[in-house]
């Protein structure tokens, strides 16, 4: 996993301006078509896309066809049509893989918003404006076509369906991804971003489309979705099953690297200025609205799984020890989540510190647990096992407060001053809050001859 992404400060999100680019000799917007093997499919395809971008678009734009080592006459075709029309140009790359031409030809674009389709144009062109719309006007830094969100319309077969759905549902459960179509062949990217997240991109197949995502959306880059009109190519080459076995193998790579914190998320995060988590608010001690967020969070998920512990275990022993076992249970998951989560601890380093004192504030939340079943039971004799909840649930919740303030000043200490620091750097300009990073060279073999 690419880890030497280039450091630097970027730029708030504006509204590109069309004269300032064509100022510059670049067009607003740059299309990508990787091919293999399509000459038969090719000249039609970029024929009809020109053809509705010289109609419609309001911006300067050009077409690029990205050949990825094709064996028939795609490249005489590719080379035609680029002398031909002005504003259409060709690579041609010795090595086969959608994702490896995406970053070459994105690497080397002077246009400030980049994009790419599918050469079978299986997405209806109307919804091109749309989907670069958002990134042209700063609102965001990626742009995606779904064909699963409600206002889209899909004519396909149902083994594509279902094995789009079954990927997509394993994007969310694994790796908790909140976008809705993450292999459609219609996507766009601001050059300033994929400047970014192009050198921590590792797959150079079906799965850059994925990782691309993943790691936008675990930045807190915004992503906007467009609705598409999609008609399933009956003549696609794509092998689904090989496909999905190396996207399966992307999925647990990307979900390990996440786990163990092996990237750099950060670097993409707060130079944006965008995410909320990163805004200093007056009076709050650095990092606090964040850490109470996260808290609240995982305070509440390990709350419900204590008291399903307790219900469990009240089965086959006495109130006391049920307690005991549910939260010792119950706290043990919760310092590892808030260890992670909360306070963004990533790695295996002072693992068992944490968790040994994680253990002495489990200590006191049991003290006051059993001391308020202890006062129950003495109160009232038997009470009912609703009482016992309901008392447990009040003395959980002045543990989670006494919990949240011994994490905060004693269990992480170190990352609450890193917080500080880091908000007082960043007052102070990022670029002081950390060195700079040489760019990555992230293109492992140079651009063929450019047609």
């Amino acid at each position: 996993m690419r880890t030497d992404t280039p450091w630097g400060t970027l730029p708030a999100r504006d509204h590109l301006l069309a004269a300032a680019v064509d100022a510059a000799g670049a067009p607003v917007l740059d299309v990508v078509v990787p091919v293999y093997n399509e000459e038969k499919d090719l000249e039609p395809c970029v024929l009809r896309l020109h053809d509705h971008l010289a109609r419609t678009f309001p911006y300067s734009f050009r077409i690029t066809v990205a050949d990825n080592a094709s064996t028939d006459r795609t490249p005489e075709v590719a080379a035609g049509l680029a002398a031909a029309l002005p504003r259409v140009r060709s690579y041609r790359l010795e090595e086969k893989g959608r994702g490896r031409a995406l970053r070459t030809v994105w690497s080397h674009s002077d246009a400030p918003v980049l994009a790419y389709m599918d050469v079978d144009l299986s997405t209806d062109l109307n919804a091109l404006l749309p989907l670069v719309a958002p990134l042209i006007s700063g609102h965001s830094d990626l742009a995606i076509g779904s064909r699963l969100s409600r206002g889209s319309r899909v004519v396909r077969g149902s083994k594509r369906e279902f094995v789009s759905r079954a990927y997509n549902l394993v994007l969310r459960s694994s790796l908790a991804a909140r976008f809705s179509d993450a292999q459609c062949g219609f996507k766009a990217i601001r050059r300033d971003v994929a400047e970014r997240l192009l050198p921590m991109v590792e797959d150079s197949g079906w799965f850059f489309d994925t990782e691309l995502l993943v790691l936008a959306e675990r930045a807190g880059l915004r992503i906007h979705e467009v609705p598409v009109d999609w008609v399933d190519d009956p003549d696609s080459t794509v092998h689904i099953v090989r496909t999905a076995t190396e996207d399966l193998k992307g999925v647990w790579r990307v979900g390990r690297a996440l786990a163990v914190g092996a990237l750099p998320l950060d670097r993409l995060a707060r130079p944006f200025g965008d995410d909320p988590r990163d805004r200093a608010l007056s009076g709050v001690p650095g990092g606090l609205a964040r850490q109470l967020v996260g808290f609240c969070v995982v305070g509440a998920l390990s709350t419900l799984v204590y008291l399903a512990l307790y219900s469990l275990f009240r089965l086959g022993v006495g109130p006391q020890l049920a307690n005991g076992g549910a939260l010792l249970v119950s706290a043990v998951a919760n310092t590892a989540a808030n260890r992670r989560l909360t306070f963004g601890v990533r790695g295996r380093g002072g693992a068992v510190r944490h968790q040994a004192q994680g253990l002495v504030v489990f200590a006191i939340g049991l003290a006051l647990t059993s001391g308020s079943l202890a006062a129950l039971g003495a109160a009232s004799g038997s009470p009912s096992h609703g009482t016992e909840l309901a008392v447990l649930i009040a003395a959980n919740l002045a543990a989670t407060v006494l919990r949240f303030l011994l994490f905060r000043a004693w269990v992480f200490p170190d990352r609450v001053e890193r917080a500080d620091r880091s908000r007082e750097a960043y007052e102070d300009g990022p670029a002081a809050a950390a060195p700079s990073a040489g760019h990555a060279d992230d293109t492992h073999h140079e651009l063929g001859n450019a047609r």
